[in-house]
């Protein structure tokens, strides 16, 4: 029998069958066409070996005729067929003739098979129509492998889509074969340990009272070895190796404890004597947390209290006529582009001043008035004395010099010197209506005129239309002179609202149960943020800005209408004369708010640190300082000296 390139009839049918509708896979394909055949081949020796037991099989010719036909072709196998090693199927000739006479002998059929085989003697017209069958059977395996490679390509395709939606942060955790890696910081013995310390905690108590003495001294023994070993653990892996022992002696001390003590009613009853215990323990936590970081906050780094002592020393060692800034002209010409900046910070105010002037496109037109107080009057006027901000203007004044500024005047200063505010602020055990929440009211910023001053910018700057107002955390991205020709309508400030959550509406700042709040103004109305407030100094002066927030200051003497600071007046006070501006002049949020937009940090023209976490402190957020950091000489002789580190 010989083996022959080409579809046998059998795989032609089965390849028409795949082509018209149910295609079957390439695999059962290659085994009809070749294993099958080869199979029934072997299987049709060995039967006619049974038959005649004087030959062991098949004859060497048909040994040597299947080994020449394999030799030259390999192994068969699947992926063979699909890189085109083989032709497109293999043939078996003269399969027909395997079943005619099985009693025939071996040496009939090899005769016969090798006639069936000669086409020598085959006319044109057969010759040509095999030829055309075989072409035919051609065409379809290479159409067949086409289908199977595009199939191949769908699959990996949408294997790989799936695997993109697929979150690689936890992929490990679908690994079945190594669960011990499922979770690198398993805490199962920890909280295992803890739930030990309440129950030994429990028993203890309860052997106490039953005088259990023996078991209270052992559960005692074994609480202290588990507390010791916990320390301040948050994962298995922070644990001694020790600890398992002592876990199962634990647990054997507390079944001991259970079997001899256990009483629902009075476990129960601990339990919930050690809830409260943990609860007022927590509120308690908190108050002091809040305390604390709202004393951090406001109280003034060693570094900047050692940079204004030697500023100030060096400064009233000048001779008086060096003590004077240059182009002192410029400060009443209403051309020219005017800061406001009230600070007692000399780091901070050095920040608002280099980033502003080195973001403009003309330091020359910019004037910036300083205002400080009296203990920082000195080294306020020394640093800009030593680092003049180029070919800007800049004057320094103390508050305490303004003479009109004072109690008969201002309704602040009149408030602050009553036995009441003084007790709220001065005495340490004043309780307060609302917990924690009024600390941060409670704070010494509140004392100064410096934060009370905003309200009064006619006064100390009388002959000026415009001023645009900084805070001292702030930092200035961009040119500025912009806000000078924006429209503001009529209105007094220019502010960006602030209203997009629920928290910076009115209500969130004014006591509307009192009948002078809630009779004049809106609980929604939007509101808006200081730290970057272009003012219209003509415009207040035509609707007596200063006079309104007299009048709302003095009915809030007993703090009915809000409590202190100076947002809730100014919201009070700007009411309906406010124009909102473009909120990428002004972005907040970065001394509380960890998730302000980068972008939007990026593109605006005003960064603001409000809330405690100030770019100059500690706590400050890291990610957000170096866009403070950067305006900071570090190198400066007296940054050096007082140890001052980015």
């Amino acid at each position: 029998m010989a083996l022959k390139r080409g579809l046998s009839s059998s795989s032609v049918a089965v390849g028409r069958n795949r082509s018209s509708g149910s295609r079957l896979p390439i695999g059962i394909l290659v085994f009809f066409s070749v294993l099958a055949p080869l199979v029934f081949f072997v299987g049709r020796g060995l039967c006619i070996s049974d038959q005649n037991s004087t030959q062991s099989g098949f004859s060497k010719q048909v040994i040597d005729v299947v080994t020449k036909s394999t030799d030259n072709l390999g192994s068969l196998s699947l992926e063979s067929f699909r890189k085109g090693n083989l032709s497109a199927s293999w043939k078996v000739v003269g399969a027909e003739t395997l079943i005619e006479d099985n009693a025939v002998s071996k040496a009939t059929d090899l005769k016969h098979e090798m006639s069936q085989d000669d086409h020598t003697h085959d006319t044109p017209a057969k010759i040509l129509r095999r030829q055309l069958m075989d072409d035919k059977r051609e065409r379809w395996a290479v159409e067949l492998v086409q289908q199977d490679e595009k199939a191949t390509i769908k699959l990996e395709n949408s294997a790989i889509q799936r695997s993109k939606a697929v979150d690689s942060a936890v992929l490990g955790k679908y690994n079945i074969w190594r669960r011990e890696n499922e979770n690198d910081k398993s805490d199962s013995r920890v909280r295992l340990m803890r739930d030990q310390i309440i129950m030994a905690n429990v028993y203890v108590s309860i052997a106490k009272l039953k005088n259990k003495l023996d078991l209270q001294q052992e559960l005692q023994i074994r609480l202290k070895e588990i507390q010791n070993d916990l320390g301040d653990s948050t994962s298995d892996s922070d644990l001694p190796r020790s600890v398992p022992e002592k876990i199962k002696a634990m647990g054997k001390v507390l079944s001991k404890a259970r079997g001899q003590l256990y009483d629902c009613k009075s476990v129960t009853g601990k339990l919930r004597e050690m809830l409260q215990t943990s609860d007022e323990q927590v509120r308690r936590l908190k108050k002091q947390s809040t305390f604390l970081s709202q004393l951090a906050a406001k109280t003034i780094p060693y570094a900047i209290h050692c940079l204004s002592m030697r500023l100030t020393i060096e400064y009233y060692l000048l001779p008086l006529e060096k003590r004077k800034f240059p182009r002192s002209e410029n400060l009443e010409n209403p051309n020219l582009y005017h800061y406001a900046l009230f600070s007692d910070n000399v780091l901070a105010a050095s920040v608002v001043v280099n980033s502003t002037i080195m973001n403009a496109k003309d330091p020359s037109k910019h004037v910036f008035h300083l205002v400080t107080n009296k203990l920082n009057f000195g080294a306020m006027n020394m640093w800009f004395l030593l680092n003049p901000p180029g070919k800007a203007t800049i004057h320094v004044e103390n508050v305490d010099e303004f003479k009109w500024l004072n109690s008969s005047y201002c309704p602040v200063l009149h408030q602050l010197e009553t036995a009441a505010m003084k007790e709220y602020y001065f005495k340490a055990d004043h309780p307060t209506t609302s917990g924690s929440s009024n600390l941060k009211y409670r704070n010494p910023k509140y004392l100064s005129m410096l934060n009370h001053l905003r309200f009064y910018l006619p006064q100390v700057y009388p002959k000026l239309d415009k001023i645009l107002f900084l805070d001292d955390d702030v930092v200035v991205q961009k040119d500025l002179t912009g806000l000078w020709s924006v429209d503001l309508n009529g209105k007094v400030n220019g502010a960006v609202e602030t209203c997009g959550q629920s928290f910076h509406r009115f209500d969130k700042y004014l006591n509307f149960s009192n009948r002078h709040i809630s009779q004049n103004f809106d609980p929604n109305a939007c509101g808006w943020a200081y730290g970057m407030n272009m003012f219209d100094l003509k415009e207040w002066k035509k609707k007596d800005i200063t006079g309104i927030y007299h009048k709302w200051q003095s009915m809030n003497e007993d703090r009915a209408l809000w409590k202190l600071g100076t947002l809730p007046p100014g919201l009070i006070t700007f009411y309906g004369l406010t124009h909102p501006l473009d909120k990428s002049w002004h972005v907040l949020g970065l001394g509380y708010n960890p998730s302000v937009d980068k972008r939007e940090i990026e593109h605006a023209a005003v960064v603001h640190y409000n809330g405690n976490m100030k770019p100059w402190l500690d706590l400050a957020m890291t990610k957000y300082r170096p866009y403070w950091t950067k305006f900071v000489k570090y190198d400066h002789p007296y940054l050096r000296s007082c140890n001052f580190s980015e």
